[in-house]
Parts: structure tokens; sequence; C-alpha cells
């Protein structure tokens, strides 16, 4: 019934004939009763008869009474109180009940028969409704992963208690968003679709499979040529909290998720993406924007990768040692190592900044560190103060924004006034710190990042 029907149910219309009517009934049924009660209270039996009447009555009432509770489909006149427990969490929390919360659990529960139908139960208790399950069938049990409808009132330890008593151990909740709603095999297609685009997005697709954990990529080589360390093997290796996977453009791509072990279906679909990336080999958009700059100069913004390393150290070899001793903190030695591994798709992206006749002029690298995200910029001294730096930057926020990262930093020195005022014109909020003369400025991406006043024409070449 909807309130508009309750509310005219409540108000009916009031006649006064009808008032009449009672009204002349009861003084028919006094006279009526007054007329036996005289007729009958002056024989010889009329107290006895009386007495016999009312009892007939009481009896006749009782019996009634007794017919209306048992055999009829009305609901019971009064409402029982319910207990602590039957009591829906949005009512205890004084949250509106139309408010609902998403959230993410996972469980492990024995595998036998029943176990899922307890759970179900427990969050059917709680008002939470099912959206999706998925199973990863375990050795000795099963782990199942939910996404979840909740009362806005239910709180993460509630739903636990709750979830223990129905038989699920190691439970882990998080809340979700509108995201989690695309189904899995959805979401796995769209990762992969991403990887196939562009060899910078594997990171990035792991990280978004498995959920909040932490990718770094090592190289097979360092910096000094000496070999980093036993390599896993092409099938990979998995030890509960962390994935040890063979990168295919050599190296080792490990990743860790702290209290949450991986399942043998997670590592499934993540050696399924790296095969994926391995098949497809080296590969980054090609698409190029020309940039105008205010004194009529056009340059091309593109995306690099590994082979831009020798155009990146003719670069260089042009710049100043002031400009790369504020690049990278110091002297500069080997750089075409440096450039080998800043330009891998693998630790990031890369974007480059070209003249009409090919001249490699800038480089802007958004680098992945762990679950940090680290953004560095060379121009090359020639095109300085003509705000490439700037554009570059606004360019690497913009994808940092898209690859879901929280924030970004940047390492320099004090006396590099060009980074902190780039930083600055992005508008976002800034954190700083300095120690011993190097200078971390961090933006959290809360906002939008302003994009420099420019004009652009998209060109494909």
């Amino acid at each position: 019934m909807t309130d508009v029907t309750s509310a005219k149910s409540a108000r009916r219309p009031h006649h006064w004939r009808r008032d009449l009517v009672e009204l002349a009934a009861l003084f028919t049924a006094v006279a009526v009763a007054d007329a036996i009660a005289q007729l009958i209270g002056h024989g010889p039996d009329g107290p006895f008869l009386l007495v016999a009447s009312a009892v007939a009555l009481i009896a006749t009432a009782a019996f009634h009474t007794w017919w209306a509770r048992h055999h009829s489909h009305a609901p019971p006149t009064t409402t029982q109180p319910r207990s602590a427990a039957e009591t829906p969490a949005d009512e205890e929390s004084g949250a509106d009940p139309r408010e609902t919360a998403l959230w993410r659990m996972r469980t492990t529960v024995k595998d036998a028969p029943g176990s899922l139908a307890a759970l179900c139960s427990a969050l059917a208790h709680l008002d939470v409704d099912i959206l999706t399950l998925q199973t990863h069938p375990l050795g000795d049990g099963t782990v199942d992963e939910f996404l979840l409808r909740a009362p806005a009132g239910l709180e993460a330890q509630q739903l636990t208690r709750e979830i223990a008593a129905a038989g699920g151990t190691s439970t882990w909740t998080e809340r979700a968003d509108a995201h989690d709603l695309v189904d899995t095999p959805t979401r796995v297609l769209g990762l992969a679709t991403r990887t196939a685009l562009d060899a910078a997005e594997l990171p990035l697709a792991l990280r978004q499979l498995l959920g909040r954990c932490t990718i770094r990529s090592r190289p097979a080589l360092s910096l000094s040529g000496r070999p980093t360390g036993d390599m896993p093997p092409v099938e990979g290796v998995l030890e509960e909290t962390v994935m040890h996977l063979c990168d295919p453009n050599g190296g080792a791509i490990t990743v860790e998720r702290p209290y949450l072990p991986f399942t043998p279906t997670e590592f499934a679909r993540a050696r399924a993406l790296v095969e994926l990336d391995a098949r497809l080999g080296p590969r980054i958009p090609r698409s190029r924007d020309v940039l105008t700059l205010p004194e009529g100069n056009e340059i091309i913004v593109r995306r690099a990768d590994q082979g831009d390393v020798a155009a990146a150290l003719a670069m260089h070899e042009r710049c100043s040692d002031r400009t790369l001793s504020l690049r990278y903190h110091g002297p500069v030695g080997d750089a075409d190592r440096y450039l080998n591994h800043l330009l891998s798709p693998r630790f990031g992206r890369t974007l480059a900044v070209q003249t009409a006749s090919g001249r490699l002029v800038a480089l802007g690298h958004l680098l992945w560190d762990g679950d940090e995200t680290e953004v560095a910029l060379l121009v090359e001294d020639e095109w300085q103060r003509r705000g490439i730096g700037s554009e570059l930057l606004s360019r690497l926020v913009t994808l940092a924004v898209e690859a879901g990262c929280d924030s970004v930093y940047a390492v320099t020195q004090s006396s590099n006034t060009a980074m902190v005022a780039a930083m600055r014109g992005l508008g976002l909020p800034l954190d700083y710190q300095i120690e011993e003369g190097t200078l971390v400025v961090t933006a959290r991406l809360d906002a939008t990042p302003v994009r420099p006043s420019a004009h652009y024409e998209q060109a494909e070449r």
C-alpha cells in the first residue's frame, strides 16, 4: 500500500445520517433491554435468568475472541518488541533506512554443503543485499568474495562478527564504489584491452585486478651492469601475500598485498595478463599533439619509449651541467643506462617534446614507485622558460589521475625555482618536505589539474 492510499483510507468522509441512525439504534436497544428486564425481574425466577443471560453473553464473547485469533487472516493487534539482534543496523545508528553503502568482503569457509547458505542467511539477517559473488577454491576450503549493498549504518565490525558466527574466517572488508559494480569478466576484458594498447598499462592493470597492492618492477641488470638477483621462472611463484612474475621485457615483477593472501585464481589471472603483454611485445600509443608556443613555434608532444634512447642521449649531451644536476641531483654518469631504465614502459610513462624537424628537446617522466608515483622533468637549456615544463607536468598529472593515483611527488633541489613554480601552477594541494637541501613536493590529486593556456591541434603522424 502506498502512502497516498493510506492517507486516503485514514480520512474517510463523515456523514451525519449515519450518526443519526446509530443513535436511534442505541435508544431502541436500551428500551428493549429495559422492557425485558422489567418483565423478567418481576417474575419468581427473574434474578436467576438475568445472571444466566449475563454468563451466556460473556461465554459467547470469549468464544468469538478465541475463534478470531486462531482462524482470522488479519494481523495481530499488538506487536511484540524485537530484540537487539533483530533490530536492523540502520535503526540502531539512526540512519535513513533508504540510504545504502557498497562493501567488498572476502571470507574463507569450509568446503562443505551449507557453508555458503549460512553466510547468505547471516547477510540477509543484516538486510544486506548480495550483488556479486566469486568463489576461489582452495585445498581445504573456499574463499568467497562478495560485493554487497548494505544499510548505511552497518559498520565493518558488526558485519565481521555476523560472518564469523556463520562460519567465515579471515574476513576482510573494504568500502567499494560504483566502479566495482562492473562484473568480473567485463572488468578483466577491459584491463586486457588497456594492456594491449599500451605496455605501460600492465602494472596498473595488475593493481586494479588484484585490489590494493604494491607492484615493483626489477630489471635483470642494475645501472652498473650487475645482475639484480635471481629471476623467477617463466610460470612465476606464489608465496601467500607475494607474487613473483617473470617480466616479458626482462627482469621481474613483484606484487605484494599485506594481510590478504593471493588465491590460485588471482595468480592465474595475473599470469594471463603478463602472458598477453609478452605476446604483444613493445607498444605505445602513437598519437601526437601539436603545441603552438607563445612565440609561434610549433612543437610535438608524444609518448616515448626505449626506441628514443639515442635521441634522448643526444639531448643530454646538449644540456648544461647545472640543468642535469637539477634533474638528477648530482653528477650524471652512464646516462644511457639511466635513460634505458627511465624510457621503459614497465617503470612508467614518458612524454617527449620534439621540434618540427624531429629534434628531441624535453622529456617528462611519470614513474611507478611501488604504490607511489614520481614526476620528473628535463628541458634542454635553449628551450627553457617557454612553458614546456609546465605543459609536460600538467599532462603527466592528467595521466596519473587517469591511472587512479592518489598523489604524485617531485624530488628536486630547493634552488630549483622553476620546478617549484610548475608544481604550484597545477592548482593542486601541495605538501613540502626539505631535508639537507633536497626538496620533495607532493601534489594530492583531489582537484582538477589546471591546464596551461595554449593552443592545441590534434595530428596523427
